[in-house]
This record gives C-alpha cells, structure tokens and sequence, in this order.
C-alpha cells in the first residue's frame, strides 16, 4: 500500500501518455482525443443493462425505448460535464471532491462510490457467467468462480498502453454491436410500434421499478469517475483555445460512443419485445430464459449463440472499466494505493460472495431478479456523484472561462431532480411495503430507516450547502503542499553501505556503484539470500548444495574487495528475501541499500515477484536501485 501525499495526478501510470499535439490536423487530431468515452460506454452495456432491457421489454413492449432515449440523453449531458472537469482542472471526481468537502463527507461518498463499483462488479460476474453456461454449458457456480481470472487481464492491457486498451475495448464493443445487429435482422421488429414506445408511459408501478433499474444500468455512478480521469491521458497545449478544443473533441467522443451504446440497449429492448412480448411471454425476465427461447421464436441456431457471444464480451469490458474506476475512487478519496490485482481481486471477491449465495440458496433463477437489483443500488447511488460533479463544473472561481453555461446548469439539474425523484418515490414506496407486510416493524424503523434518513440528510447537504454557504476550497492543490525556499546542506557521506547479490550479470554494477557511493572509507555488507525450500524451512541449519556453492561465491566477492583495500564483510540469508534483506540491513546498521532493479513487470511482477518494491518500504534508509546499462 502505498500513500500517495506526493502524488497528485490520477491513473499516475497513463497520465498525459498519448500526445494529442503531434497527432496533426482535422480528422487526426479529433482521432487522437477519441478513446476515453468508448472505455465509458461498455459500463451503459454491461449485463446489468441486459436484465432490465429484457425485464422491460417483455413485460412492456415497446413502451419504455423513451426512458432508454431521456437515459441516454442524461448520459450524455453528465459524461461531456464530467469530461470537462478532468480536462480543465485537471482532477478527477474523487480529487475535487477530496479537495471541497470535509473528511467524515468525503468517507460518506467513497463508501457509496464502493457500493456502485461492487453493485456493478456484482452484474459483471453473474453476465460472465450465464454467458459462460449458454456457450459452453459450464454450471454457474463454477463460472462465477471462474470470473476470477479475469482480475489479471487489466494487468496485461494496461501495460501495453492507453491506446492498445482502447482498441480491445473498441473490438468487444464491435462483437457486442455486430451481434445485436444480427439479432435485429432475425427478429424483424415493428417499426410503427418501435416509434410509439418513444412516447412517455409508465404502465405501472412494477414498470417503474424497471425504468429506475435502467436508468441506473445506463447512467452509472462509477463512469463520471473513470470518465474525468481518463480525459486526462491525453496531453495538449494548455492554452485557453486548446482547451476549448479538447472540450470540444471529447464531447464528440461521448455522443458518438454513447449512442452506440443506446443503439445496443435498444436493441435489447426492441428483441425482447419483439419476440417474447409480442408471444404473450411476459415474464421472460432471465437473460437464460431469453438465450432459451431465441432459437425456436427467430428460427436460426445463430441467434442463441450471437447473444452468449456478446454476454461474454459485454461483461468482460465492463470488468476492465470497473477495475480502473475503483482505482481512481480509492486513490482521490483516500490517497491510498494498491496493486491493481489486488483492488481487482478485492472487488470481485465482494461481488462473487452474493452470487455464490444467491445461486447456492435460490437457485440459478433468480440471478435475474439480483442482476436487476444491482442496478437499482447504481441508480440510488447516483445522486451522490452528479450533484457535486454539477457544483465543481458550476465554480467559476475553479472553472474560469469554461464554466458550463446557464442553459446546460438548467438542464444538469433537471437530470439530477429526475434521478432523485424517481429514486426517493421507490425508496419511499419499498420501505412503505416492507412497513406493512412485516410482522416487527420496529426492526426497520431500528435499521433501514435510520439508514435511508442518513442517506437523505447527506444528499441534502451536498446539495444546499455550496448554495448558501461558499465551500471553502483548499488552498493549496492537494495533496501537494507549497513549495517553500531551498535550504542547502553539505551531505553526510557513507559510512556502511550494504549490497544485496545474486550472482547474476548485475553485481558488478551494484557493487560499483556501492564503492562510488563510499570509496574506501566506508565499510561493505554484500548480502544474499538462499531461497531454497530447504532454506525457507531450516533456515541458518542448512547445508545443501547450493546454500555452500551461494556461500564460495560470497566469499570470493569479499576477498576480491579486501584485496583492492576495501573493507568488506559478508552475510547470508534464509527463505524470502523481502523480509531476509531489510532484517540484514537493520542488523549492519547500513546508512545505504544498493539493490538492482529486477527488470520485469506485469504477470512476470506477479510470478517471479516484485523484492525491490517491499524492501524499500521495510528499510529506513535511501535504497540506490540499479538498472542494467544497454550498449
């Protein structure tokens, strides 16, 4: 873990890494700003959005495309917003939050942050899954279990650079689109009554707990996030005009990637209406009911397997978006890091729990019922990230000239009013039932309704208070302090200086290096550590082969150096060399550590382990990494 006080840039691994200003002109440099929104629009069409747009269609037709379209249309407004707050103040959504409200709020809107990001992680693992049991026939319990290898794949990716992740990203979201294009081919959907259903309805209340369930699967929380990070991969010219453009571009980027995912969405839509609603098969609300059923209603074998094909896609692209997201939430909230397999791994743990009970205790059909359910937990969770992405675009005194205009302010609260609104009447409408229909009452007024009251009075806060109260903003960029006058120091030289070994090509270099920190004044540990199985067990009382073969090595270094006038001593450790070198070090009393760099990254960090990094954090002295020189 790793605390990130002089760190102030978010995904510090691909800030500023595609250089937008050597990319030309016209067509070219509006290609060089595309990529961020289409990372954005897998999370519109993850599996979560499969089970609501099949919930709906064939239990209402046709009737809600309008609220995929006034979705769609709210996406859009809040990504280009929060694509604006990453590119002029260069913060993510977690760091200006950070930066403006109070440490006990702060912790507030990361745990719900936390919630989305499982809620949506919760959708991804079951969609894998299904998808894995329909194209291969694999039980869902195992392929739940199974979705977590995926937690490795980002590592992979995201060591290949922003630009090749944006193209894996872009070919899943091709399979998933050229898929339901097929589908739409086989289904011959009714355009007359396709066009009805962009009328405003809401045939019931169980409609509306559908419509809340999409616009939750559509407008997600985590997004707004990932969105003003990601915006920052991007370098250009800071001037005011290239700014304006980079708005400009980026806005082109969320229109065209979020209407292919609408385009998707409805088409999801318009298939379940088309074939099971318009069958009279109301209640197909399973995506494994769905898959069933396409075969013998659209008379081609295609169909089943193109949509199992785009599950499978859909899930996987949304697991990489999420994993960045919780990234981006973890470190601007509470500037702490940590490996991303281990956030990834954490995530999916957090997710794979429900699903395994769900399936173990209710059986494999009700995953569709806690697939809609996780996506009315995103849409609660809304509120709590639109509305200070809304004030943070709305400061002048942060935004100067590119502060968002009045009419988009309107529009913005109109998004946010409507998102609340129809979360507060089923909130209100769900406690209201369980109220009535329990048999201790007083259970729920001693828990969920304390906890919708503290949920209320939060949203409340963070609404009014900038309204009526300036929020009073850092002074400083945290979470740098300011810089203050250099006071210089003649340094204290070298006196014990250890050096870890391993008899590779890269111990001349360190112990050159060691001898260039020191000369001949200081005095010299070279240090090793014998990492055999019997070592780990039997540590100092080993004696196999290659603990003396490790030790002749050792002893020929030391007498070379006393040899050349130079003070040198050696010592041997045992087992795991991330504990056995710092305990050596402390014991020498050394004053400087000179280690080589390993020279791998990515799955080789994961196998063959990564003894630099945690040695340097068990140490208190300066540790000099050495790198190998290339000829």
């Amino acid at each position: 873990m790793l605390d990130l006080k002089h760190s102030n840039t978010s995904l510090p691994e691909v800030h500023e890494t595609i250089d937008t200003s050597t990319s030309g002109k016209g067509w070219r440099k509006v290609l060089a700003f595309l990529g961020p929104a289409y990372l954005v629009s897998v999370g519109y069409m993850d599996p979560g959005n499969w089970a609501t747009d099949i919930a709906g269609g064939s239990q209402f037709g046709y009737s809600l495309i309008w609220v995929l379209l006034m979705s769609n249309l709210m996406a859009v407004l809040l990504q280009s917003l929060s694509a604006r707050l990453g590119i002029v103040r260069g913060r993510d959504l977690a760091q200006a939050s950070r930066e403006t409200y109070s440490r006990p709020v702060n912790l507030a809107l990361y745990f719900l942050a936390e919630i989305a990001i499982a809620a949506c992680d919760l959708a991804e693992v079951l969609g894998m899954a299904i998808g894995l049991n329909l194209l291969f026939h694999i039980p869902l319990l195992w392929g739940v279990c199974i979705t977590v290898l995926d937690t490795f794949l980002l590592l992979f990716l995201i060591n290949f650079g922003m630009r090749k992740m944006e193209a894996f990203i872009i070919a899943l979201i091709a399979i998933i689109g050229l898929s339901f294009f097929a589908e739409m081919l086989f289904a011959q959907p009714d355009l007359g009554e396709v066009v009805k259903g962009f009328v405003p309805s809401m045939p019931n209340e169980a409609a509306l707990y559908i419509a809340i369930g999409i616009i939750g699967a559509t407008v997600m929380p985590h997004n707004l996030y990932l969105h003003s990070s990601l915006v920052q991969t991007r370098k250009f010219n800071r001037s005011s005009k290239e700014i304006r453009k980079a708005i400009r571009y980026n806005i082109f980027d969320s229109v065209i990637a979020l209407n292919l995912a609408f385009f998707v969405n409805a088409a999801i839509l318009v298939l379940a209406a088309s074939t099971f609603f318009k069958n009279g098969m109301y209640e197909v609300a399973e995506i494994q009911d769905a898959h069933k059923f396409l075969e013998p209603l659209l008379g081609s074998k295609m169909a089943p397997a193109l949509f199992a094909i785009a599950l499978i896609a859909s899930g996987q692209s949304s697991t990489l978006t999420g994993t960045l997201a919780g990234q981006i939430v973890m470190e601007g909230y509470l500037r702490l890091r940590i490996a991303p397999w281990i956030r990834r791994l954490l995530t999916r743990m957090i997710a794979i729990i429900p699903a395994l009970i769900t399936i173990f205790y209710f059986g494999e059909a009700a995953t569709g019922k806690l697939l809609i359910l996780s996506q009315v937990i995103l849409s609660l969770q809304l509120g709590f990230a639109v509305i200070p992405l809304i004030h943070f675009v709305s400061d002048k005194s942060k935004m100067k000239e590119f502060v968002i205009p009045v009419y988009v302010r309107i529009a913005a609260w109109l998004s946010a009013i409507i998102i609340v609104g129809l979360n507060a009447r089923l909130v209100y409408g769900q406690i209201n039932d369980w109220l009535q229909s329990t048999e201790h009452p007083m259970v729920l007024w001693l828990t969920v309704v304390p906890i919708a009251g503290i949920a209320c009075l939060l949203l409340l806060y963070i609404t009014f208070r900038p309204l009526f109260k300036k929020i009073k903003h850092a002074k400083t960029q945290v979470p740098h302090l300011e810089a203050k006058d250099l006071v210089l120091t003649e340094p204290k030289p070298y006196r014990r200086i250890a050096v870890a070994v391993d008899f590779s090509k890269m111990d001349q270099l360190n112990i050159s290096n060691a001898i260039n920190q020191g000369g001949k004044k200081a005095s010299y540990l070279l240090l090793h550590v014998v990492e055999s199985a019997g070592a780990l067990m039997m540590k100092q009382d080993i004696q196999d082969f290659e603990f003396r073969s490790d030790q002749k090595n050792m002893e020929k270094y030391v007498q070379d150096l006393k040899t050349k006038g130079y003070d040198a001593s050696l010592k041997i450790g045992y087992g795991n060399p991330k504990k056995a070198i710092p305990e050596l070090v402390n014991q020498f009393g050394a004053d400087l550590l000179v280690m080589g760099a390993h020279g791998h990254r990515g799955f080789k960090d994961m196998i063959l382990g990564t003894t630099v990094d945690v040695v340097r954090h068990r140490v208190h002295i300066p540790v000099l990494i050495v790198r190998e020189e290339n000829n």
